[in-house]
């Protein structure tokens, strides 16, 4: 009974979790751009003349879950019509997003809104540590990897969400002073790929498939095994997201993460009357149960002996007649459990007819809600000038991909590159005609430096023959040439000493300023007029026309055309188009991924009221069940009733009872078996799920509720004011080459 009664309370819990955390994970993209989301908070009718806070404490984190970023926005509710306000708030760079409304800011971190009546929405900045810490690690083929090394792996991936509370508090449990979690439900939402996630299992949480994604949704509850100090091997309180996949091609969207301690702090603890009247039940049932075994097996025992010694038959009967007394008691106080029992199944069966009886306006609610949100996101698109059609739930991921599609960058940017080449190409004789004229010059001066390299060396070698010949003449006095010395030289027969002195001669003169004038000269006339002119000419038209020259022309031209095509693509005007295209496509991806979240939880929804619906049936059993034990045990209550009195009978016609006693100790044998199988795989399982502790339980359930409903806000509250506060946490995307 006790398992059964916690299951109610966590199936409550899942259920506004999805149905409050889906709705607000779509604002989640807004905190990128500092923007504070009020999409699904405009339009809230204000119900008490008090002054409220609502906060949204909105988380931008790595893809290991580490926070980023934290944007906080408040929304002071303003139902009592205030002209100023009172709050405190420990946020930096605070900013009003919705009015010209503004604060002076006084000491203890306190702010006044001059409000006029008015609701004041503002968001800020702030450095703190979180109630909840997300550590999300990954894993392929068995080993832990880091999220950028895995991107574009393959193999069998597990992804692990742990989820750590930080914030507690104390209370005094069975007069103890005890260590108590704020009660945070933490809801992780992802949507997969199913070309790349294939066989997805997911622990602690459901799985959605459309065919093309699979939504996968996690629920956690960090802290509330420790509060409850629930045995883990009898119940284990969820505390950890896992999902594992064969995957190809590792890539993985962003998540959202939503916890709030506002489940918890809705539930109802000041009724103590069903935990009483379960008690008592459970504890009448078990002492019934034992009275029945111990008169059953008086009974047969009893039987046995009257078989065994008929000299001992009184005894025995007398045995008997007590033993069936005992089981009539037995009997009468089984049928007074069962109908409390059943008094119990009944009002649990009422509970989830009501429950029910809600599924068609939550999910008409629900369907209303997408609609207007598509009309509204076509609307948008129209007036941005897109052409998009009507959306319905089923059509408009088709066709936000289509706007998507005709806004991509890759596409915008080749129609420009294409526009852009054919301009450029309009002026390649122009190019060309530069280029030519570039290498040409570039040519000249190399095939210039290199004839006037041959022809000085020619000249000078000439003018040095010359001057040599000379010098010989006069210091042989005429009796050798340039050529004889030579030889004479080579054959050993010119002395070291004149050698030196032929060769300091020829040095001097060539030195001297007439002859490095008669050179220069040579040269001059050579390269302006004569050989050297020619070679220059020759070598130009020839190096012009060899395919090495033309093909780096070619290329040069090429190259300056595709420096001009880069600086006509770097140009503002192709710019201003590429910037609008990928603004306008992020912009729609956005929206597309806000969509898909609340159809997420739109099919979620759906699932949990036929769920809900299920559940109700099965009540229904359970109480029809019930009504038969009931019935049976009234039965059973006659029947030991009319056993009894036959067994007195019995008792005063012993002698002649010998066969019917018999027959009786067989029956009596089938009794005792039955009743230890019901109480063994019935009754004690029962009282072992309750372990005897509803009290303990009650105590510490209440004490955990009173913890959510304490913890009001995380950046800070107005001393006067009621609060309420949720956190968003939204993963990087993990893409391959980080993009």
């Amino acid at each position: 009974m006790k398992r059964k009664t916690e299951k109610i309370i966590v199936l409550t819990i899942c259920t506004a979790v999805a149905f409050g955390g889906a709705a607000q994970s779509i604002q989640a993209l807004a905190a990128e751009k500092g923007q504070a989301p009020t999409m699904l908070t405009e339009g809230a009718g204000k119900t008490e003349e008090t002054i409220s806070k609502e906060e949204t404490v909105y988380i931008l984190a790595g893809a290991d879950g580490s926070p980023e970023k934290i944007i906080v926005s408040d929304w002071l509710k303003n139902a009592a019509g205030a002209d100023t306000i009172k709050d405190r708030s420990e946020l930096v760079n605070v900013e009003n997003v919705k009015g010209d409304e503004t604060f002076t800011s006084g000491g203890d971190q306190t702010q006044v809104w001059d409000a006029e009546g008015r609701d004041i929405y503002y968001q800020g900045n702030i450095e703190k540590e979180l109630p909840v810490g997300i550590s999300v690690t990954y894993t392929l083929d068995g080993k832990e990897i880091s999220p950028e090394a895995l991107a574009g792996k393959s193999g069998k991936v597990t992804i692990r969400f742990d989820y750590e509370n930080r914030q507690s508090d104390y209370a005094q449990i069975d007069g103890v002073r005890t260590k108590i979690y704020v009660p945070f439900a933490v809801m992780t939402g992802m949507v997969l790929d199913t070309e790349s996630f294939r066989n997805v299992e997911v622990t602690n949480g459901r799985l959605v498939n459309d065919g093309d994604r699979t939504a996968v949704v996690g629920i956690a509850f960090p802290g509330l095994q420790e509060n409850l100090a629930v045995d883990r091997e009898k119940l284990e309180i969820p505390d950890y997201v896992e999902i594992t996949a064969d995957v190809t091609n590792f890539e993985l969207g962003m998540t959202v993460t939503v916890a709030s301690s506002q489940v918890f702090g809705g539930i109802d603890m000041e009724d103590k009357d069903m935990t009483g009247e379960l008690g008592e039940a459970l504890e009448q049932l078990t002492e019934a149960m034992e009275q029945l075994e111990d008169g059953s097996s008086q009974l047969y025992e009893g039987l046995c002996t009257l078989l065994d010694k008929s000299d001992e038959l009184i005894k025995g009967v007398d045995k008997l007649a007590a033993g069936a007394g005992e089981l009539r008691t037995g009997a009468g106080a089984l049928e007074e459990g069962a109908a409390k029992l059943q008094d119990g199944a009944a009002r649990l069966q009422s509970g989830l007819n009501t429950l029910t009886a809600n599924n068609g306006e939550l999910n008409g609610g629900a369907k209303q809600v997408f609609e207007t949100l598509l009309s509204t996101a076509r609307t948008q698109l129209t007036g941005a000038g897109l052409d998009v059609p009507a959306m319905t739930i089923d059509n408009y991921g088709d066709v936000l991909n289509a706007a998507i599609a005709s806004l991509d960058g890759d596409a915008v940017y080749q129609q420009a590159l294409a526009m852009v080449t054919a301009e450029v190409e309009k002026n390649r004789a122009q190019f060309e005609a530069a280029v030519t004229s570039a290498v040409k010059e570039m040519v000249t001066e190399k095939v210039t430096a290199a004839v006037l390299e041959g022809v000085t060396e020619k000249v000078t070698q000439g003018v040095r023959d010359k001057v040599a010949a000379e010098v010989i003449k006069t210091a042989t006095g005429g009796a050798m040439t340039k050529e004889d010395y030579d030889r004479a030289v080579a054959a050993g027969s010119i002395t070291a000493e004149m050698q030196e002195q032929v060769k300091t001669a020829i040095e001097t003169q060539m030195g001297s300023d007439a002859v490095k004038g008669q050179i220069s000269a040579m040269i001059e006339k050579q390269m302006l007029e004569g050989e050297g002119k020619a070679q220059v000419e020759a070598n130009i038209s020839a190096m012009m026309g060899s395919e090495e020259v033309k093909s780096q022309i070619a290329d040069n031209v090429e190259l300056e055309m595709q420096k001009k095509i880069a600086e006509e693509m770097a140009g503002s005007t192709v710019q201003d188009k590429l910037n609008a295209a990928s603004a306008g496509a992020k912009s729609v991806i956005a929206l597309k991924t806000s969509l898909d979240s609340y159809n997420v939880f739109y099919r979620g929804l759906q699932t949990y009221t036929a769920g809900v619906a299920e559940a109700a049936a099965g009540a229904g059993e359970l109480a029809a069940g019930t009504g038969e034990l009931r019935d049976g045990a009234g039965k059973l209550s006659s029947g030991t009733s009319q056993l009894c009195e036959g067994i007195q009978t019995m008792k005063n016609s012993t002698p002649a009872l010998t066969d019917g006693i018999t027959k009786l100790r067989d029956g009596a044998q089938q009794l005792r078996d039955g009743l230890q199988e019901f109480d063994e795989e019935g009754i004690q399982k029962l009282v072992e799920a309750v372990d005897g502790d509803l009290d303990g339980l009650v105590e510490r359930l209440r004490a955990t509720t009173d913890a959510a409903k304490a913890y009001q806000s995380f950046a800070g509250i107005g001393d006067d004011m009621e609060g309420k506060v949720k956190f968003i946490y939204r993963t990087e995307a993990v893409k391959v080459g980080g993009e």
